[in-house]
């Protein structure tokens, strides 16, 4: 299996400079999401002290040529700091900065879906909306290959592997237990984790997060990821479908809540269609599929075609399902909510490289703003 060059450096050479003192002086990393809407850019600039909130953040500006972002004639582009996070890798009192980005004139960005985000999340900030988000994702080699699968063949049919011990079902542990670490020192809200159905693909939990936290420790979350591996040489795979034929592919799915659900039970009969039981909100999402699935992954669905089967603990992606305690349904009712009669609901359909910013708006869209048109309502 190939890995990177960079990997096979000396980290004992490195540390000697790592260990050195900096005085008071602080390296922030700016964090942003590239003109793709799925990679991540950053670069890290020195402040005279350690910042505290995020108003002590400078703006700060790039080539938007260079990152699929603007065109070379006009290419400067600003990165807004928006989200402040401790930095595992250069430690305290180095900073990770997530940032949102801004066009030469100011206006969004066409990725930057954080805004928007944020202004539907304070139109229902009093029912204290609640996500929680598991990333799934797969360890590959810099050729593309499948971290420990073998060169010129498959392994075993999957079966073992899922939340599998030992070195022939648990692929690249190592990696996953360093980026768990690295969550908790940069407080992001990393809840589990667990080896997943496919040899080499595992699974990240975050949340509960409430509004547009979510959004912005998921991102985190992910760079993080990316950070790791690249130390270990290898590559963190978002791709729904890393690898065709009978192999399960990647999801994200969103876990969703109110203060009212979380407390009272909302539960009650379905009549129009064939789920039994479902949460008032599910009734609202079963008339609005099609628009979240152009909302459930960058490319507005084509990604997740390759995933949403209907076969790998997947529902198919034209058609919309709920039940109770069901893997293979559009939205799953965890079977303590069934019979508690409140809780929250899984929503099973967003990609693995889903912008978790679009996820949540479009569940909150949906759901709370009581939204039924194809498009998004605009709102002043």
């Amino acid at each position: 299996m190939a890995t990177s060059a960079s990997s096979k450096l000396s980290k004992a050479v490195k540390q000697q400079y790592m260990d050195l003192p900096q005085g008071d002086q602080v390296q922030a990393m700016y964090i942003w999401i590239d003109g793709t809407g799925e990679g991540l850019r950053c670069k890290t600039r020195t402040l005279d002290s350690e910042p505290k909130t995020i108003e002590d953040l400078p703006e700060w500006n790039f080539d938007g040529s260079s990152t699929y972002q603007s065109e070379g004639s006009n290419s400067d582009m600003y990165l807004i700091p928006q989200a402040m996070f401790r930095d595992p890798f250069r430690k305290d009192p180095n900073k990770l900065v997530l940032c949102e980005v801004l066009k030469y004139n100011r206006k969004l960005a066409e990725t930057n879906l954080r805004q928007m985000c944020k202004k539907i999340m304070g139109m229902v900030q009093n029912q204290h909306p609640w996500f929680g988000m598991e990333q799934e994702y797969t360890l590959l080699g810099t050729d593309s290959h499948p971290f420990g699968w073998p060169s010129n063949g498959f392994p075993g049919p999957q079966g073992p592997y899922y939340c599998g011990v030992g070195a022939d079902k648990a692929y690249g542990r190592d990696v996953v237990e360093a980026h768990y670490r690295a969550c908790l020192y940069a407080g992001v809200k990393i809840c589990g984790t667990n080896a997943e159905v496919m040899p080499a693909q595992w699974e990240f939990q975050v949340g509960p997060c409430e509004g547009i936290d979510m959004g912005d420790h998921l991102w985190i979350a992910r760079f993080l990821l990316h950070r790791v591996c690249e130390d270990f040489g290898i590559v963190a795979s978002f791709d729904p479908k890393p690898i065709p034929g009978n192999w399960n592919g990647a999801g994200c799915h969103t876990n969703f809540s109110t203060k009212e659900m979380r407390e009272e039970g909302v539960l009650s009969p379905h009549c129009t269609t064939d789920i039994k039981w479902s949460l008032e909100s599910i009734e609202r999402l079963a008339k609005r599929h099609q628009y979240h699935i152009r909302a459930y992954d960058p490319k507005g669905g084509l990604d997740n075609a390759r995933r949403l089967t209907g076969h790998h603990e997947t529902s198919n992606i034209n058609e919309f399902s709920a039940g109770v305690a069901n893997r293979g349904a559009s939205i799953r009712i965890p079977r303590s909510v069934g019979q508690e009669m409140k809780g929250y609901f899984e929503d099973r359909r967003p990609s693995a490289n889903c912008d978790p910013y679009a996820v949540t708006e479009a569940l909150v869209r949906t759901c709370l703003l009581n939204e039924e048109s194809e498009e998004p309502v605009k709102y002043k």
